[in-house]
């Protein structure tokens, strides 16, 4: 069954630059270059933005964030987190990250970041969420949280994207 989007409409230039605004505070790329078609749109009540029809941010609480398809899209260098083999079956069933999965991370993260995690083998990205250490506190803790997921490989959102892709 396909995911339906409701209510989809393309963005004028100024809500474009908006939305590059937002992502702005969290990463340094140019996500919407002139020549980009930015719609937005309602899949099961969630908020994307598709850029030439692919669906690579949404919004959450508010916030806005990378899907898993926007973070392979735009491939950012920075807020990246990356967790140890043992810890990608707790990811990918939406756990949160320990910091003791976590083998490596940018150290200019800092608590309320939007990062990316992926694992340590292939780089493959498994999901997004909300810092709650710094980079160099995930790196050096041997107990607790260190990311409250957002979204992950194998959750509802991502199953309607790729459904609809």
């Amino acid at each position: 069954m396909t995911a339906t989007i409701k209510n989809r409409h393309r963005l004028k230039r100024k809500e474009i630059q908006q939305l590059q605004e937002r992502i702005s505070r969290f990463f340094t790329l140019d996500a919407f270059p002139n020549h980009v078609t930015v719609e937005r749109g309602q899949i099961e009540g969630t908020t994307f933005f598709f850029v030439d029809g692919s669906p690579l941010l949404f919004l959450h609480d508010d916030q806005l964030f990378f899907t898993l398809q926007g973070i392979a899209h735009y491939h950012p260098h920075e807020k990246r987190v990356v967790v140890d083999m043992g810890a990608v079956k707790f990811v990918t069933n939406g756990a949160d990250v320990m910091a003791p999965g976590i083998v490596d991370a940018d150290e200019a993260i800092v608590p309320g970041d939007h990062v990316w995690i992926c694992d340590e083998r292939h780089h493959k990205t498994l999901a997004i969420g909300v810092a709650i250490l710094d980079g160099v506190q995930m790196k050096q803790q041997q107990k607790g949280k260190a990311i409250a997921l957002v979204h992950y490989v194998g959750d509802q959102w991502w199953k309607h994207i790729a459904k609809s892709l």
